[in-house]
């Protein structure tokens, strides 16, 4: 099988990590981008160096579509560690476990430590719990690769405890760009949704307040869906079986085709078939299709299972991202929830590049009332941002006049050169948590920074990154923007090195006045 080119980058990069000495790296891919792909190729790798592998899931359809997948892509067979089946005695080299029964003391007793050579952990999120970190505790010296679907900073700053590296990211919005997915298009319903009363359970909303809270607007949402989808194939996320169940009935009434599945259904592999050959149009479900489950043709995705962790979010979405025939484009219906937090996920929490841009997305998206495409609405927002930025920036200069500092304030020095991934970096690993190191600190002052104002190491890493390019590219440095912005020259940190170096000797020279003719707020270097 023909890896696309990102793939392939993917799978150098993690056998690289390991060769220099990272034990435990991760793989970060949208939904629908082939991460079992990868780790198939990856697991291949592995096997012809002689290595057994284990490939860990915690459920068993995850289990199952591993081992299809990697028959498939490579021909290489597997052993199942799940319930009664067992790998013991098999001559197989690779073994897909289930969390659950590997975590337990008699099954895993029966594997010396140095058994597996290398572990893959499937939805990598789950793998803080105390479950995973039994097994992997047990097989302390094997390499180990997570791979996940998360965007989200919190999930990553998490897995950053774990996981010693990232060995490669690929982002929603590029795959979109690249033809690989979906366009998303976002349309919120206007309807007030109250969830002011819902209570708090492990960092999001507890499942069974949200129900009772849904129950008074199903009627209205039915509607609303036959307004703006009757023709479209729809998947929804509801936080209880029985609302699921409540409003399946409500939109068979409103004249959908709609079915239910939950964990008990026995039907459920029929109810699934019937779906994706178009017998419903609307599948319903209380968050069991999260994750392992593919159907490209749905068009619409409906999330009435509000929620803050964008990892959850993300898995709910991106069982509409897949490419279909005649389809073109994924619908995602988000609602006017009202929560006393405004930590919510919205459809603009998957491809925003920080919260400040998602927050002017959302208030785009509520304002138009018609389906706009994510990635025009990030690029406003973006545009909207950056001028606001620079408004703040210009009232921040007129009070920095009144301090004169040998050192420009880093935030000054991002806003000036719209360093997108400085002003919203957060650290992910241990050792970008830490302060900055003497040597980084005596750095950043000879090259005009503030340093101070750099909170940890990871920070100024990329500081220091970005003015080693800025200086091999030629352009101003960070005193130099200061300079002329203070005498209100515009866009400076777009500047060769080279012409700021000619204005500012030219300013001296008038006795350090700007020189006649020269208009700062038209002056293009």
């Amino acid at each position: 099988m023909q890896l696309r080119d990102y793939q392939e980058e993917a799978r150098t990069s993690i056998q690289q990590q390991w060769a220099e000495g990272v034990k435990k790296t991760l793989l970060v891919l949208p939904t629908g981008c082939g991460k079992t792909i990868v780790f198939s190729k990856v697991i291949e790798d592995r096997v012809k160096k002689g290595e057994r592998v284990l490939v860990l899931a915690h459920r068993g359809e995850l289990l199952d579509q591993a081992a299809d997948k990697l028959e498939k892509s490579t021909g290489l067979k597997t052993a199942t560690e799940k319930a009664e089946q067992t790998s013991i005695g098999s001559w197989y080299r690779v073994v897909v476990g289930s969390v659950q029964t590997m975590m337990r003391e008699k099954r895993l007793s029966q594997f010396s430590k140095d058994f597996f050579d290398t572990i893959i952990i499937d939805e990598a999120h789950h793998c803080i719990s105390e479950s995973y970190q039994r097994v992997l505790n047990h097989f302390e010296n094997a390499n180990v690769l997570g791979v996940t679907a998360t965007p989200d900073r919190g999930d990553m700053k998490n897995l950053g405890a774990f996981f010693e590296s990232l060995a490669f990211e690929y982002k929603l919005p590029k795959a979109i760009k690249a033809g690989y997915l979906s366009p998303i298009k976002a349309l919120t319903i206007p309807l007030q949704l109250d969830l002011s009363k819902v209570g708090q359970q492990a960092g999001d909303f507890k499942s069974s307040d949200l129900g009772t809270a849904l129950d008074p607007y199903l009627d209205s949402i039915a509607e609303e869906m036959w307004r703006v989808a009757k023709d479209r194939k729809i998947v929804v996320f509801l936080p209880l079986v029985k609302t699921s169940q409540k409003f399946t009935e409500l939109l068979n009434q409103k004249g959908f085709r709609a079915a239910e599945v939950n964990g008990e259904s026995k039907d459920r592999a029929e109810v699934l078939a019937d779906f994706e050959n178009d017998k419903y149009n609307v599948l319903c479900n209380s968050m069991l299709l999260t994750e392992g489950w593919d159907c490209p043709s749905v068009d619409c995705v409906v999330v009435l299972r509000p929620t803050k962790v964008r990892s959850l979010y993300s898995q709910m979405v991106g069982r509409g991202t897949r490419l279909h025939p005649g389809k073109t484009e994924l619908l995602l219906l988000d609602f006017l929830w009202h929560t006393e937090r405004h930590e919510l996920c919205h459809p603009a929490h998957l491809i925003a590049s920080n919260d400040e841009v998602a927050k002017a997305m959302t208030k785009q998206i509520e304002e138009a009332a018609i389906p706009l495409d994510l990635e025009e609405v990030e690029k406003q927002a973006e545009e909207d941002v950056i001028a606001q930025r620079e408004e703040a920036l210009a009232k921040q200069l007129a009070e920095m006049k009144k301090r004169k500092r040998k050192l420009v304030d880093p935030l000054q020095f991002e806003m000036s050169i719209q360093a997108e991934d400085l002003s919203s970096y957060v650290p992910s690993f241990g050792w970008e948590m830490g302060p900055p190191s003497t040597k980084q600190v005596k750095a950043l002052e000879k090259m005009g920074i503030l340093p101070e104002q750099i909170e940890n190491a990871g920070k100024a890493t990329k500081m220091l990154e970005r003015l080693d390019r800025r200086r091999e590219q030629g352009l101003t440095t960070p005193k130099q923007i200061r300079f002329l912005e203070q005498r209100g020259f515009n866009h400076v940190g777009t500047w060769p090195f080279e012409n700021a170096k000619k204005l500012i000797d030219r300013i001296a020279a008038n006795g350090w006045r700007i020189p006649e003719g020269i208009n700062p707020k038209e002056y293009k270097a």
